[in-house]
């Protein structure tokens, strides 16, 4: 005769159903605040601790809200550092770049550079590490009135 299990062993199971569905989207999560924090350990770990301090107290920005708010996490970045903010978001896109290795091929013409903001690589990181089958797109607009500007 089988037992049945206790009412904290059917919660534990459906944490766990519930954990693995959602596997890739936490995993990301975690690589990407890996990769913040081995940016921000480049400064040393006093200065780490302070810009976490600053960024949960003054922006309202939890430690562990990064992920879902990187707009919000690159202004105040920005806000702090002044132009050193793109430096520390290089960084962090080449931290995770090494943590995932996902790799995205430009269709466009050679001479159209992409706007490739921050915020976009993230998007594109997250697409890769949670979804190997979708390909992302990096949109590129070209205004027709600023081409004739050009020309005028």
């Amino acid at each position: 005769m089988r037992q049945q299990g206790t009412c904290g062993d059917r919660k534990k199971r459906r944490r766990d159903e519930y954990l693995n569905k959602n596997k890739r989207c936490e995993k990301f999560e975690e690589i990407l605040q890996g990769s913040i924090d081995e940016a921000f350990c480049t400064l040393g770990e006093s200065v780490k601790t302070a810009i976490y301090f600053h960024l949960d107290h003054k922006f309202m920005i939890a430690r562990e809200d990064i992920a879902y708010r990187i707009d919000d996490f690159s202004d105040a970045l920005e806000r702090i550092f002044g132009l050193g903010a793109r430096h520390l978001e290089v960084l962090i896109m080449k931290n995770l770049h090494n943590k995932i290795s996902c790799f995205y091929e430009w269709d466009g013409p050679n001479w159209l550079i992409p706007n490739l903001t921050f915020k976009k690589y993230i998007d594109l990181a997250r697409l890769c590490c949670e979804d190997k089958g979708k390909t992302g797109e990096i949109e590129v607009l070209v205004v027709a009135e600023q081409r004739q500007e050009q020309r005028v």
